[in-house]
């Protein structure tokens, strides 16, 4: 892309950029199209929405002014006051906070326990990524992605002739018309289909996984990964703080919680063997969330430093 086009390019993106952030922004088909021009719109976009994000959480949330709306005041700032306080924020970045990395690899999409992201692709796929995550995307096969930790609900646009690959652990999972969600463990993998079909690819057992079914593969499982039945309004529900569980783990159940919410609870070893069936509401509170799992799984949830402990 030369100097002028990118320059334009720029300009459509934090265009899109200020757009979204009008709660009756539905212009989605638009912006799909628009990421669709041209393979390098999609990482442009996501690294300038990134950078807006890392200004935005410059100044605490309680050093901020309010906004109140009035008939006589404008909606939202202009564009041009948008971006000269970014450009201003950057500078205050760079020499207030020199090791706020503002130059990440755009294919590495990392987050923190407890905090959510979406990917827009270029092809019009999606993919929502969960908190303590890694997925890693590829400029050179914009039809791929690999999980490298974490969770993902993948969104998919199907193409026959080219479909749509995710690595998690040794395994491929295949697109063939989705959307799914990946779970990366250390030495397994979860798939859970809400829509379509994917194909479970270990390079020696291949499983087709319909809309309805999920599958848990150990890495070191010798046989194909069974076929569960599952609801598949409960795929992903981790977007919209509701996880449910039929005899999950307990330690399982933690790692969610870490993961989704930021909640830090350790199992104690005679709790260890319990099992979790039921389902949990990531609530404001952190603190009925944990109470509701020690409820629900009878156990006694205490307080430990600035998470909980699970104790029989």
């Amino acid at each position: 892309m030369h100097d002028d086009a990118k320059t334009a390019a720029e300009a459509q993106a934090i265009d899109w950029i200020i757009r979204q952030r009008d709660p009756a922004f539905d212009d989605w088909d638009g912006f799909a199209d628009w990421l669709a021009e041209n393979p390098e719109h999609a990482s442009l976009y996501d690294a300038l929405a990134t950078f807006d994000a890392d200004i935005a959480a410059l100044r605490p949330e309680e050093a901020r002014p309010a906004v109140v709306i009035t008939p006589d005041s404008p909606r939202r700032p202009s564009r041009r006051t948008w971006f000269g306080g970014a450009v201003a924020a950057a500078l205050v970045a760079a020499i207030a906070l020199p090791r706020l990395d503002l130059f990440a690899d755009p294919n590495r999409v990392e987050t923190a326990a407890g905090e959510h992201r979406t990917v827009a692709l270029a092809d019009g796929s999606k993919i929502e990524v969960n908190g303590a995550s890694v997925v890693i995307l590829d400029k050179d096969r914009p039809r791929f992605a690999r999980l490298e930790s974490g969770e993902a609900m993948f969104h998919v646009v199907h193409r026959e002739s080219d479909p749509f690959v995710v690595e998690a652990g040794g395994a491929r999972i295949v697109d063939l018309g989705t959307a799914f969600n990946v779970v990366r463990r250390d030495g397994g993998t979860s798939v859970a289909v809400s829509e379509g079909i994917v194909l479970y690819d270990t390079r020696r057992d291949k499983v087709r996984v319909e809309a309805g079914q999920a599958i848990d593969a150990g890495d070191g499982d010798t046989g194909p990964p069974q076929v569960r039945p599952i609801d598949v309004a409960n795929v992903g529900g981790w977007r919209t703080g509701l996880l449910v569980y039929n005899d999950a783990p307990l330690g399982v159940v933690a790692e969610d919680l870490k993961r989704t919410a930021g909640i830090d609870i350790a199992v104690a070893p005679e709790a260890a063997g319990r099992s979790f069936r039921g389902a949990l509401i990531i609530d404001k509170d952190r603190s009925r969330t944990v109470a509701d799992l020690a409820a629900l799984s009878g156990t006694k949830a205490r307080r430990q430093g600035d998470g909980w402990v699970l104790t029989r």
